[in-house]
């Protein structure tokens, strides 16, 4: 039988392209997948001596640019037992490195999701640039358009993932952080505030149409049932 990792990244690969409404699918299926997995008596054996890992995961922003992307990275991660934080190369440095902390298998599953959902808002992202531009928007609105529906996704995600544990509240003590992965995320010291949203009036469209992206959600209208079950065997 297919590990879940592989089976998460079949579910991941249906689909031409990463819309808005792939990307709910995917994140929420996928994690309902994880956490069924994880109920198996089999798979709480095998985290005893599992291996803790800290990694970057090759997306970067800046406290101007895709500011949102922190926000993102940090909110997934805690949706699938991993922790997260920014690396800089070196003091005073502007860009960050987006990293996570986890199980190795954890760690697998996260870092694709995160990333999937990443390339979602840029996708977004890229057509509110085109549209913008075409009507003599400057870079700095462009950007704050941009930053606008990022940050709005994430609000929509978030209200996506809390509907998706009231609804299944027998996943509370399965997609929690592990304690070994707590006590390295405590031993780094406490974060810094890296970014919040500061939205523009004007630009409260694009954090509606972020918020609704990233909401409205259906983990069953993107996979056809004969896919799904194809994916699972």
């Amino acid at each position: 039988m297919e590990n879940v990792r592989e089976k998460i990244a079949k579910l991941l690969a249906l689909g031409d392209s990463p819309n808005e409404n792939e990307a709910r699918a995917a994140l929420l299926k996928a994690r309902e997948l994880m956490a069924e997995y994880k109920l198996s008596p089999e798979e709480f054996g095998k985290r005893t001596d599992a291996k803790v890992i800290k990694r970057t995961i090759g997306i970067f922003c800046t406290k101007m640019t895709d500011q949102w992307a922190s926000r993102l990275n940090a909110l997934i991660a805690r949706h699938y037992c991993c922790g997260s934080y920014r690396h800089r190369q070196k003091k005073g440095d502007r860009t960050v490195e987006l990293g996570l902390i986890g199980f190795e298998e954890d760690w697998e599953i996260c870092a694709h999701i995160v990333r999937y959902a990443y390339e979602c808002v840029k996708s977004r992202c890229k057509e509110i640039t085109a549209k913008a531009k075409r009507y003599g928007a400057t870079g700095k609105e462009i950007r704050q358009a941009c930053n606008a529906y990022g940050w709005g996704f994430c609000a929509g995600l978030s209200d996506a993932y809390d509907a998706q544990e009231r609804e299944h509240q027998e996943w509370g003590l399965v997609m929690v952080v592990p304690r070994q992965v707590t006590e390295v995320i405590q031993s780094m010291g406490k974060g810094s505030v890296f970014s919040t949203a500061s939205i523009q009036p004007n630009h409260d469209s694009y954090l509606r149409m972020g918020y609704a992206d990233g909401q409205k959600f259906d983990p069953g209208a993107r996979i056809p049932a004969s896919e799904r079950m194809k994916a699972l065997a």
